[in-house]
């Protein structure tokens, strides 16, 4: 392991797998990953943010979603630590037109931001990576809350836990059988997809994840369960 990847758990992860990740996401949640987003980035845009971080925006469809939504001017950065992933993520937003995104290299334990600079921080599908058994949790949630400004929203789109016990136990099944497998074959990286059907399994329950981020210093949490549960939209308010 390189000092990269012992500072960031998930680095060769995430450099690896960018060429099939669209599709392998796509395939996984039968196209439904798409909608998913749509909704969260109208909840980000419901509370009229100017200043707007998509944070781990990976191949940058949640930040060209927010921008090709949005009816007023919004300016929107996407940072992530994969280059291979902002490379994808810069030439999709040139071709949709959107110019009122940046797209930055950085670490979300340390982002290269002023306090209170954000009135929305979006975070699609990646905040399970930022918090799941990860080292540096404590020191991610922190600088959130650092570059959000009072009574700004943090907005995340997540895999979630079902209710219903027989649901939860067939989601979890399928995490891990189907898409860590379908999706190993498909990335040539066996290791990021089970890690991905053992963290979907795994993670926070709406309760739990509702008592982090208030124990990180939001004052007020909201969850909107998606597909019996299987995923959320979470907002929570500093």
């Amino acid at each position: 392991m390189t000092d990269a990847e012992g500072s960031r758990p998930l680095y060769g992860m995430f450099t690896d797998i960018p060429p099939h990740y669209d599709l392998i996401n796509h395939l996984i949640t039968w196209g439904m990953d798409k909608k998913w987003r749509k909704k969260a980035a109208q909840t980000c845009l419901s509370f009229r943010p100017r200043q707007i971080l998509d944070l781990c925006c990976g191949t940058g469809d949640m930040a060209i979603e927010i921008a090709g939504l949005a009816d007023y001017p919004v300016e929107i950065r996407g940072l992530d630590y994969s280059q291979p992933m902002l490379d994808i993520a810069t030439a999709k937003a040139a071709t949709s037109q959107d110019k009122n995104i940046i797209f930055v290299s950085g670490e979300a334990g340390k982002l290269p931001f002023p306090d209170e600079f954000f009135d929305c921080v979006s975070i699609s599908f990646a905040f399970r990576n930022l918090t799941y058994k990860n080292p540096l949790a404590v020191r991610h949630l922190a600088e959130i809350i650092r570059v959000l400004k009072k009574g700004g929203h943090c907005v995340i789109a997540e895999s979630s836990q079902p209710t219903n016990g027989l649901i939860r136990a067939c989601y979890h099944f399928y995490m891990r059988q189907y898409a860590g497998r379908i999706g190993g074959w498909l990335s040539g990286n066996k290791a990021a997809y089970r890690y991905l059907g053992e963290s979907a399994a795994g993670f926070y329950s709406p309760v739990e994840l509702s008592k982090l981020l208030v124990k990180s210093g939001f004052q007020k949490t909201d969850y909107h369960p998606l597909f019996w549960g299987a995923a959320g939209i979470y907002s929570a308010t500093k």
